[in-house]
C-alpha cells in the first residue's frame, strides 16, 4: 500500500474501531467530512496488519501529544515527546498537530496570570496591546483590560474591534519581541482575531464602570462602531427583552441574595419584569430583603448583575434561551 493520506488514515482507524465507535464519532463530524470519509471507507478493500498499527501507533502518538499541549502549551508538548520520541518525530508530530490544531498564537502567555499580562504589555502599543488581546481568552482580557487607564481602555478597544485580519509575518514579529520566538511553526494562512464580536465577548466580561467608560469614548470617536457593539451586548438591563419563560430559567440559578443586590440599582422596569416570573411570596421575600438590606456599595451592586448575565449568556450557549439581539427589530421565528 502506498503512502496513506490523512483521510485514509482516518478511515482505517474507523474501520479498526467498528461500527458502534465510528458512529459515536461521526456524531462530531460535519455533513462533509463524514462524507468524505464514508467514501474512503468504501474504497478500502484491505488493510495489511502493518499499516493498521503503523495508523494507531500515530493516532496515539497525536493524542499523548494533544494531551501534552492542553497541560502546558506547545513548548511543554516537545521537550516531552522529545525525551520520549527523540528530535526528529516530536517535532513531526508537533507540526502535524499545531497545523491541523491551528494553534493560536502567544500561547506562551495564554494560562499567564491576568496581573503579569499587565506588566508584560502595559508599554506596548495600543495596536500591539489589541493585537495580543484579541488571541487571549476572553476572561483574560477582560481583566487586563479593566486594568489598564480609561483613555487606553478606549483606544485598545477601538482598535480590537476594528481588525480583521493579521499575516503571519506581523505575528512572527510581535512573538519575537513579547517572547524569545516560539518554537511552533505559525500557519501561513492570514488568521482571523479581533473584530466587534470578539471586544463584545470583552466588555462582557469586564465590570460595568470599565464597560460604560469604553462605550461612551467609543460613542464620540466612532459612533457608528459604538452602535455595532452596543446592539450585540447584552447587560443585565437587557433582562427585559427576554421572554417569560427564558426569565424563569435564568432565575432557577439565581441566588436570591444575588438577586436583590443587583435589583438594587435597577429600574422598575427590570423588578416588574422579575416580578411577573416569581410567585407572591418570593416577590414579597424579595422586596424585604432589598428593603433590609440598606445602602450597598455600586461594586457589590455591579458584581451580582454580572453573576446573573453570566448565567444568562451560559444558558444562550447551551441554547436554552434565546437572546433577540440588534434591537426590537429583529424577529425570531
Amino acid at each position: 500500500m502506498k503512502i496513506l493520506t490523512g483521510k485514509q488514515k482516518a478511515a482505517i482507524l474507523l474501520i479498526s474501531l467498528g461500527p458502534e465507535l465510528s458512529a459515536q464519532i461521526f456524531k462530531h463530524l460535519q455533513e462533509e467530512e463524514i462524507e468524505q470519509l464514508t467514501l474512503e471507507i468504501a474504497n478500502i478493500r484491505k488493510v495489511p496488519p502493518e499499516k493498521r498499527d503503523e495508523v494507531y501507533q500515530e493516532f496515539y502518538q497525536m493524542c499523548i501529544a494533544n494531551e501534552y499541549i492542553s497541560q502546558g502549551g506547545i513548548n511543554y508538548a516537545r521537550e516531552l515527546l522529545e525525551k520520549a520520541l527523540g528530535h526528529q518525530k516530536a517535532s513531526e508530530i508537533i507540526e502535524r498537530l499545531t497545523a491541523s490544531l491551528q494553534v493560536r498564537p502567544f500561547d506562551f502567555i495564554r494560562k499567564a496570570d491576568p496581573g503579569q499580562l499587565l506588566n508584560f504589555i502595559q508599554g506596548e502599543h495600543p495596536q500591539t496591546m489589541a493585537l495580543i488581546m484579541a488571541y487571549l481568552d476572553p476572561e483574560q482580557a477582560a481583566a487586563v483590560l479593566s486594568a489598564l487607564p480609561p483613555d487606553q481602555q478606549s483606544e485598545v478597544a477601538r482598535r480590537m474591534a476594528l481588525m480583521d485580519r493579521t499575516s503571519p509575518e506581523i505575528l512572527k514579529e510581535v512573538e519575537k519581541v513579547l517572547e524569545r520566538k516560539l518554537s511552533s511553526v505559525v500557519n501561513q494562512d492570514y488568521t482571523s482575531a479581533g473584530g466587534v464580536k470578539s471586544l463584545v465577548e470583552v466588555l462582557n466580561r469586564v465590570d460595568r464602570t470599565t464597560e460604560k467608560t469604553i462605550i461612551e469614548a467609543l460613542e464620540i470617536q466612532d459612533p457608528e462602531l459604538a452602535e455595532e457593539v452596543k446592539k450585540l451586548m447584552f447587560v443585565f438591563e437587557d433582562i427585559v427583552q427576554l421572554d417569560d419563560r427564558a426569565v424563569q430559567l435564568v432565575l432557577r440559578e439565581v441566588d436570591l441574595h444575588d438577586l436583590a443586590l443587583a435589583l438594587k440599582g435597577a429600574g422598575e422596569e427590570v423588578f416588574n419584569k422579575i416580578e411577573r416570573n416569581i410567585s407572591k411570596r418570593a416577590a414579597q421575600m424579595l422586596k424585604e430583603d432589598i428593603e433590609y438590606m440598606g445602602p450597598v456599595r455600586l461594586r457589590d451592586v455591579e458584581e451580582a448583575q454580572q453573576k446573573i448575565v453570566a448565567i444568562i449568556r451560559k444558558l444562550e450557549e447551551q441554547g436554552q434561551i434565546i437572546i433577540a439581539r440588534g434591537g426590537r427589530e429583529e424577529i425570531i421565528v
